[in-house]
């Protein structure tokens, strides 16, 4: 077998030293310093797609914000030693969190249905191009609840945002704002009742989309199951609205449901069915981009975030 040739340390040291030397004819030169790559920001991605079945599934950051002092929207009767704990368990601090609102688009094939409109147009049609749709594409627009982070891109300048769309609320839901003097359905949503279906649980939305009565967050909110080839998920909407002060924590009163009891119980109800179909779930309020799983863990639930499970569903 032949051998490799054996360098010496002399002639290592020799070839070594003859490197600056060479260095000049083979471009290697000293070169002056490139200056460091200017500082970007930090970035969100605006939408995330997956295949549900034969449907088509977006999500879209429609905004985000910092919000302050959270424990006076969240754990309303949790002391302030056990919101710090559970915070600080979840690495998360207690002055501020960031809120995140994700609409859902869903393409049936047959029809492009909008599942909530954001606080603004602007950054609802912003997120909409991003993941390649414009208003007029939208064929349905559902409202799960008339709250203003749903309703406020219903109307762009005076106009529907959606000129083609028709609409779909659940009849306890529009009922009670249609007599709340509220400014804000009075101008976003009050103008479309006539082209607006009204649905009580376990109404049709479309083929495969149905109505799913989540009633304590507002008196008529509603969550949504869509199926499509045998294959499940839930738009849980405003059921919880975080995932460790309100998912991993039900009985933690939220500031912004309107009936508390009812809304605990729904989170019981909603999440328990969830956590026990093994379900993928998109969250209005959960972080970005929204989609995840709930196991059932002691008095609560725990937020499993998505990772490639959606890649492998279709």
């Amino acid at each position: 077998m032949t051998q490799a040739p054996e360098f010496s340390r002399r002639r290592l040291l020799g070839v070594a030293a003859a490197l600056p030397l060479a260095a000049p004819a083979l471009g290697l030169g000293a070169r002056p310093a490139l200056a460091k790559a200017a500082m970007l920001g930090a970035a969100q991605p605006a939408y995330q797609r997956f295949s549900l079945g034969s449907f088509e599934v977006t999500t879209l950051l429609a905004a985000t914000r910092p919000v302050e002092s959270p424990h006076q929207i969240f754990g309303l009767n949790a002391s302030a030693e056990d919101f710090e704990a559970v915070s600080r368990a979840a690495f998360l601090p207690t002055d501020v969190a960031q809120f995140f609102f994700t609409p859902t688009v869903v393409n049936t094939g047959a029809e492009l249905v909008l599942f909530d409109t954001g606080t603004d147009p602007a950054g609802l049609v912003a997120a909409l191009a991003q993941a390649g749709y414009q208003p007029g594409d939208v064929d349905i627009v559902v409202i799960t609840h008339m709250h203003p982070d749903h309703i406020g891109g219903m109307v762009t300048d005076g106009a529907a945002t959606f000129a083609n769309a028709r609409y779909v609320t659940g009849a306890v839901e529009h009922n009670f704002w249609s007599g709340a003097g509220n400014a804000l359905f009075d101008t976003n949503m009050r103008p479309f009742a006539e082209r607006t279906t009204f649905l009580d649980d376990g109404g049709t939305i479309t083929g495969g989309i149905t109505a799913m009565a989540a009633f304590g967050h507002t008196p008529g909110h509603m969550a949504v199951m869509l199926e499509s080839d045998g294959k499940g998920l839930v738009l849980a909407a405003d059921t919880a609205n975080h995932y460790i002060w309100s998912l991993a924590h039900p009985d933690w009163e939220v500031r912004f449901d309107a009936d508390k009891a009812a809304a605990a119980a729904t989170r019981h109800r909603l999440l328990g069915m969830i956590a026990a179909d093994r379900l993928p779930f998109v969250g209005y309020h959960m972080p970005f981009p929204g989609l995840g799983f709930i196991e059932a863990a002691g008095a609560g639930f725990r937020y499993v975030p998505a990772s490639y499970q959606m890649m492998l569903a279709g």
